[in-house]
């Protein structure tokens, strides 16, 4: 699931720096650093250092990545036309703007961090 997940959320263009994946995909960065290690492995995506700052590190796809990208895409469009005909349109819709707001708000805040330096 964490592999559909990085693949749908690289920037198919520019990739994506490293560290903005975390955040966005609520992954630790032990949890993330390994995942992108096993993507690499098989081939879904390549590093590559950024051209204006040597010392940050861009995720891009490789070909099998995009082919992947485009096999997690499709079935994430059959789940949510699923859903969308289970729950009829309304509740669909309702349901897809609190997880936006979840997302939004896992992304921003920084309450659980803060949670684990008071202990």
């Amino acid at each position: 699931m964490a592999f559909g997940h990085i693949l749908l959320n690289v920037d198919l263009e520019q990739g994506s720096p490293s560290t903005s994946l975390g955040p966005k995909l609520g992954m630790e960065s032990t949890s993330l650093s390994r995942t992108i290690r096993n993507m690499e492995e098989k081939g879904l995506i390549e590093r590559r250092p950024c051209k204006d700052d040597g010392r940050r590190v861009f995720i891009h796809l490789t070909k099998f990545g995009r082919e992947s990208r485009e096999l997690a895409k499709n079935t994430v469009v059959q789940f949510n036309e699923h859903l969308r005909s289970s729950m009829g349109e309304k509740r669909f819709d309702s349901f897809l703007k609190s997880m936006h707001k979840i997302n939004e708000i896992l992304s921003t805040e920084t309450f659980f961090q803060n949670e684990k330096t008071d202990k």
